[in-house]
């Protein structure tokens, strides 16, 4: 009798392709900063970029989405490497880590720091090219970011406390916009934390048996056979936010209709959802990039006609 087929895990490691030709000295800070998976800095990015829109702060300050690019790439790298400064022990412990470049051995503790700093630097570029209010909001973020790491050490939701940091570019992006804080640009962030606990939740399906080994906790451990209707739960949560928040801009049924093809993606995502494969889990995850590029365009076509 044939046995079952092992579950495939992605190491998120790889020296594939344009890594595999990086220099070796210059390749293991290349994969700790994740710079070969932009998914991150994508998703870090994309709920900034949806306050710019819909303040209509698209077209006056078109400068600004330049700026959080940068600003997203650099920080998401940044909480990457204290992430794995942090978590290098239990990385070790899990399949899909064990390879990451400070787990393994291939970056000193002592040089990680250094790239962490110099990656906070160019934060600091971007830091100042923003408003007054902004740049408080924006360093009001540090606290939590710094926390997040212990979180799957004492929570089963440590994808809520993520959910609070990888949405925190929508109280950045609506004051660098309008000057201020308005109720659209809350309820775009609470709306994103939601999204944010749904696509994590699918990314943490890739790592339950080593999580469950090396005792990290997480939403899709905690939600157990009911991930899939957690996941829904949670993007729907997200569609009703952000649904209120464009109504704030422009209370008018068309609203309704602009965001129509991001629920629709999302609700792709779930119907699509399975517990025990981890491949289509890491796929679906990263479809979340093209599900902020719909989310981005039904802001940008409110905020312009708001």
């Amino acid at each position: 009798m044939t046995p079952p087929a092992t579950p495939t895990i992605t190491p998120d490691s790889e020296a594939r392709g344009l890594v595999g030709r990086l220099p070796a000295g210059v390749r293991p800070y290349w994969l700790l900063a994740r710079f070969d998976r932009p998914i991150g800095a994508w998703l870090l990015f994309w709920p900034g970029a949806w306050a710019i829109a819909l303040a209509g702060g698209t077209s006056p300050r078109w400068d600004l989405l330049a700026w959080f690019a940068l600003g997203s790439v650099a920080m998401r790298s940044a909480g990457c490497v204290f992430n794995d400064i942090v978590d290098r022990d239990l990385d070790r412990k899990v399949a899909r880590t064990a390879a990451r470049p400070l787990a393994s051995g291939a970056v000193s503790l002592k040089a990680a720091w250094a790239w962490l700093v110099a990656l906070c630097l160019v934060g600091l570029v971007v830091l100042v090219q923003l408003t007054g209010q902004a740049q408080i909001a924006a360093l009001a973020s540090l606290a939590p970011v710094a926390a997040y790491p212990y979180m799957k050490r004492i929570t089963w939701w440590p994808q809520a406390w993520l959910g609070l940091v990888f949405s925190w570019a929508a109280l950045v992006g609506w004051p660098a916009a309008t000057g201020g804080f308005q109720a659209a640009g809350l309820l775009l962030y609470a709306g994103s934390v939601a999204w944010v606990i749904g696509y994590d939740t699918i990314y943490a399906l890739q790592d339950l048996e080593d999580d469950a080994l090396a005792g990290v906790k997480s939403s899709a451990r905690a939600l157990g056979g009911q991930v899939r209707g957690g996941v829904a739960f949670c993007y729907a949560v997200a569609a009703l936010l952000w649904a209120a928040a464009l109504w704030q801009v422009r209370p008018q049924p068309v609203v309704l209709l602009v965001l129509a093809p991001a629920v629709l993606h999302l609700g792709w995502q779930v119907a699509r959802l399975r517990r025990d494969d981890p491949a289509l889990a890491l796929r679906l995850f990263r479809s979340n990039r093209f599900a902020g590029l719909l989310m981005f365009l039904a802001c940008l076509t409110v905020g312009a006609a708001g």
